[in-house]
This record gives structure tokens, sequence and C-alpha cells, in this order.
């Protein structure tokens, strides 16, 4: 937000040359932007363990989700001693997202008020009485009230654990430590599969097999909850709280780790530190100029998350970072990616593949797959171009998709009945496409969504972060109620040209508003949107 002359001295934190020698023109025309080569040593090992321990929030988000697609073809007549109707299973993976969205302004709230490192806690504690509810449950309602449990940790975890690890990771590598949380989502959904494929296969699938399933999903959440007993909160909340030592030496340990004493280190902490401080008091002097801030010297954690409300929308910069994050969010999941997730079982069921779990798990490891491959690339290509290389991809396999259900003729009953009267090629073509699809998704819109928190200033960091997640839970909770619905109303294969049509308006959008902010500080990342042309050139 403001020029620092000891800024060049900030290597880790602040430095953007380095292994993005062969991204982008936006990319190098953030590094021009902000002056000499530097030297960028890669993440230490404190921040790996920091990245790890937040990233089992994704594994638990990415298990609850891809768990229900087995599940559903599993339950039988375990609840309410009757089979599940399209509507039940509407209800029950639906009210997930429900749920998960109306956390976010409280947890929004506490996050501001109490600290990253508490909201994952008190995620962790719903996923296991979540798990455990599901397990447990003998009636479809009493499945409804555990999903919607998960759904509110998911929904916690999934805004508070990207911001956490944004605001833990060194500048030039925050891409990349931001998307290993990506890469637990997409392998706590590998793990969702292979454990109903085995529960669903050797195990009692109607008795106690889909139990174990979703029961399953409370292991992971105790072990974050001791390890992150030993982990720090955000230095840059810690400034926020008035508590700059703390903050300095949580800085330390990311910047040197062992070698926090040496003269160049010390120097290096001391101006991210003030860099840090700087942004918090120039906010809290334009929040209180601007009549805002009585909220937050008062310690009243709903005035305080009201005014940032204020201050998000009464502000340009604020509100252009909001109609970004909000178009990204709403994108990932308007263009039908969790449907698959959900309903993936069910599809593939429905086209006539004889072992539907498995045949899921193939997607899910692509998913997981070229997740990876964004690992390594998006901060090396940026954030803008690797959307923009991506999104072709998932039009090209929707629309092939699309014409793949063509050479599937559904019965009469429910979309979710198993049988169907259509060849093997077409079911051959709609796994090749989705497989197409599932691999553009994950380079590109599966991930960079989640580098939200680059585009807000600190004292809107976490409201914009909250309301941008929450417009991603409305959208997959649309998703996940009208899917099988407009299944049966326009045809699967118009079903799914309408995600391709929704998609290509997503590209344009994009081409449109989204700056570069790889290899930005936060601090310098919040400022692009000041320009005319909303910092995309």
């Amino acid at each position: 937000m403001t020029d620092n002359p000891e800024e060049p001295l900030i290597a880790n934190f602040q430095s953007t040359e380095g292994d993005q020698h062969d991204g982008s023109h936006d990319v190098e025309h953030a590094h021009e932007s902000r002056g000499g080569t530097q030297h960028i040593s890669p993440p230490g090992l404190f921040i790996w363990l920091l990245t790890f321990s937040a990233g089992i929030s994704g594994l638990l988000f990415g298990y609850d989700t891809g768990v229900i697609s087995a599940t559903l073809v599993s339950i039988g007549t375990s609840l309410s001693h009757r089979p599940l109707t399209s509507l039940d299973k509407s209800v029950i993976t639906s009210c997930t997202s429900l749920f998960a969205l109306l956390v976010l302004p409280f947890a929004s709230a506490l996050a501001d008020d109490r600290g990253r490192k508490r909201v994952v806690l008190f995620a962790d504690t719903l996923f296991i009485i979540g798990a455990l509810c599901q397990a447990a449950s003998r009636t479809v309602e009493v499945m409804v009230i555990g999903r919607s449990v998960v759904g509110i940790a998911i929904g916690a975890a999934s805004f508070v654990t990207p911001l956490y690890i944004a605001e833990l990771a060194p500048a030039t590598h925050r891409g990349r430590l931001v998307t290993m949380n990506i890469v637990f989502i997409t392998l706590g959904q590998v793990v969702a599969y292979v454990v109903g494929w085995i529960f669903g296969t050797y195990g009692s699938p109607e008795t106690t097999g889909w139990r174990w399933m979703v029961g399953l999903g409370a292991v992971p959440a105790v072990c974050q909850v001791v390890i992150l007993l030993w982990m720090p909160e955000s230095p840059r909340w810690l400034v926020k709280d008035g508590r700059s030592q703390e903050a300095r030496e949580v800085i330390a340990k990311i910047a040197a780790g062992d070698d926090a004493q040496d003269p160049s280190t010390r120097r290096e902490v001391d101006a991210v530190l003030k860099s840090i401080e700087i942004e918090v008091r120039e906010e809290a002097t334009a929040m209180r100029l601007g009549g805002a801030g009585a909220g937050y010297a008062n310690g009243n954690a709903v005035n305080a998350w009201m005014e940032a409300m204020r201050e998000l929308i009464r502000v340009r910069r604020n509100r252009r970072a909001l109609a970004i994050a909000c178009l990204l969010q709403g994108l990932q999941q308007l263009c039908g990616f969790n449907s698959l997730m959900y309903f993936s079982a069910t599809i593939f069921t429905m086209v006539g593949f004889s072992e539907p779990t498995l045949t899921s798990l193939v997607v899910a490891v692509t998913n997981f797959a070229f997740t990876l491959v964004a690992l390594v690339l998006i901060d090396r290509v940026g954030r803008r171009r690797i959307l923009l290389w991506s999104l072709p991809f998932m039009i090209a396999g929707l629309v092939l998709a699309g014409y793949g259900f063509s050479f599937i003729e559904l019965p009469d009953s429910e979309i979710s009945s198993p049988s169907t009267t259509g060849g093997q090629s077409g079911a051959v073509i709609i796994l090749a496409s989705i497989m197409i699809y599932v691999a553009g998704y994950a380079i590109g819109l599966g991930n960079v969504p989640w580098m939200q928190s680059e585009l807000f200033s600190l004292n809107v960091r976490s409201v914009g972060s909250g309301v941008a997640t929450a417009t991603n839970w409305s959208a997959n909770f649309v998703i996940g109620l009208t899917f099988l619905p407009l299944m049966e109303a326009l045809s699967p294969s118009w079903t799914f040209v309408l995600y391709a049509v929704i998609c290509a308006v997503g590209y344009g959008l994009i081409w449109t508003v989204y700056p570069e902010t790889a290899g930005l500080s936060l601090e310098d990342a919040a400022t692009l949107l000041e320009a005319d042309d909303w910092g995309v050139r």
C-alpha cells in the first residue's frame, strides 16, 4: 500500500523475481513494477509444516464432499427403511452447501475477533460431531442433520484455511502454498472414493459399510486438533490485534527457521513487520476518517464485522476486489464441477458402468493429478493466464460430454435409475470428456479462486473472503439441488451444454476484469484495483 525503503531486503515475503522467468507478460510486468532482481529461496521446513497442518482442513473438505457420492449408491434401504428418492439425494447433498453458506458471516466475524487458527479448531470440532452423527443415523432426517453439521465445518474451513495460509506464506510462493490446500482437497476426494469402493465392494454396504465411509471423516479432524495446538497464529492478525512482538517471532520462523538471529534475516523480518504495521495503521486511520472504527475500538465483533462490510462496499478498490472474487468463486461452482463430485457414481451407474464408484475414482485421480500440475505452474505462469488457458478445455469437455449423452437412451423412470439402453461408445465418450473437463478445472478454476485473499486489503480481507466464499457455497447449493432435476427436465446433453455456456461467459469476464497478482505481496496486490483498467494491463 505504501512505498517502503526496506522492501528490497525482503527476499522471501516481498520479492517478485525468480522461478517465474518463463511465465506470462502479466507476471513479468508485476515484477518490473517492483524493481530489481533478487534471489528467491524455497519455502522453509516451518512454512511447509504450517501448510500441511492447515491443509488437513482441505483433506476433510475433500473427503466429506467426495464420500457422499459412494454413500448415496450404498445406503440402499437402511435410512427410513426405503430406497432414497431423487429428492432425498438432492436434500442430503445440498444441505451441506446451504449450511456452509449460512455459517460464513459468523466464521468471518470470529476470524477477525479471535484469530484464524481458532476458527480452524472450531471447524474440526464440528467435523467430528457431524461424522459421528452421520454414522449413527437411522433416518433420512438424522442423516440431513449430520450433513448439515459437516456443512458448517466445511464452510468455516473453506473460508479460513486459504486465508490462514496466504497470510503466513512468503509472497513468491504464496500461490503454490495456497494451492497445496487444493491438493489436500483433491487428495481427500481420492481417499473418499477409495474408501467408498473398498467398503462398497468388500463390506456390507446396506448395513455398516456406508457408516464407516462417513464416520472415518472424524479421524483427520482429531489429528488436526492435536497438530494445530503447536502452530502459530497469522502474523497479520497478530499485528492487527496489537501483538507485534508475537507477529515478529512468527515471521522470523517463516523467513529463516533456526537462522532467525542472522543480521540480514533480522533486517528482513523487521522490514516485513514494518510493512504490515504501516498498512494496519493507514487502514485504521482511513476507517476513522470514514466514520468507521468504533466496533474495533470497542472490541465488538459484530459491530466490527458490519463496519468492515461498509468499508468493503464504500471503497472502490474493495468493491472491485469483491466483484472479482465473487465472480471466480461463483464460476467455480456454476460450471457444474461439484455435480460430478456429488453424483458421479449416480451418473456412471446411469450410463451403464458396472463399477460406478471405481469409475468415479478415475475422475478423482485425474483431479488430484492435475492439481499437482497446477502446484508447479501457478506461481510461474500466473493466476490470470492459467485460467485463460484452462477454461477452453473445460468448455470442450462439457460439449463433448453432451454429445456422448446423445448416444444414451435413458429410461422414463427416475434419472438415478441404473438401467440404460444406450451403447458402450456413449459411455466411453462421456468418461473421456469428463476427464478432459476435470483436468482443465483442476489446473485453473479449481484453485485460482482460493487466491481471493490477495485481492483484499487487510482491514476487509476476512470479510471480503467470507462474502466471496459465501458466493461459492450459494452456487454450490444451487448445483447440488438442481443437477438431477435439470438432467430430467433438459436432458443430460443440454445440462452439460448449459454448463459450457456458463464457462464461456466466465471466460469473457475474466479476460476483462481479472488482473495478475502473482509475485506481489498481499499489501501490494491489494492496490492493483485502483487503476482505471482494474489492473489488467
